[in-house]
């Protein structure tokens, strides 16, 4: 699998990206505490565009109880703002979010929140035990492991969901931009 690729948007064959994160190696909850740039692994998942229309940054970690699971830009992308996930239905249909993302981050924002909608733990998944988000009110998890010391590969595990969703966090502690 090249990095280079993955990193770049390259479309991937879903299977060989399983196939992928078997091999990374686990990592623990502390490796995630920080500040995290998130982009899409394009594999076909109907998920692929939806949070690149919606500004989405990634994922903040302050620590094992404190984690802000959907960190977006505002529309000028000055600021940073966590949302809430709870009231996002599972059902969606992304193709008409895609086609009316003029309306998306407006709409997004009135998700606002300034609380934690997320913890991590320790969870085997696919025989490795690696650090897991866990969203409070949403049966998903995503789980992560290790690609390098700066970047890690999530996969959105979602209950009854049979094509898994992947997405790469690079680590970003040093940005200068800070939730509203």
């Amino acid at each position: 699998m090249n990095i280079l690729e993955l990193l770049q948007g390259k479309k991937m064959n879903s299977q060989e990206m399983v196939g992928f994160f078997d091999h990374l190696d686990e990592i623990d909850c502390e490796f995630m505490h920080g500040q995290w740039k998130g982009l899409e692994v394009f594999t076909d998942h109907p998920m692929n565009g939806v949070l690149d229309h919606a500004n989405w940054y990634g994922k903040l970690f302050v620590d094992n109880e404190t984690v802000f699971p959907l960190v977006l830009f505002n529309p000028k992308r000055t600021a940073l703002f966590s949302i809430d996930p709870k009231w996002l239905p599972l059902s969606l249909d992304f193709n008409l979010l895609k086609r009316n993302s003029q309306y998306l981050v407006g709409a997004l924002r009135l998700l606002k929140t300034d609380k934690s909608k997320a913890r991590l733990r320790m969870i085997e998944f696919r025989g490795k035990s690696s650090a897991t988000m866990i969203y409070d009110e949403k049966p998903i998890h995503d789980v992560f492991r290790r690609i390098d010391q700066n970047t890690v590969l999530g996969w959105m595990d979602l209950k009854a969901q049979a094509q898994p969703y992947f997405f790469i966090l690079i680590r970003d502690d040093m940005s200068k931009l800070n939730l509203e």
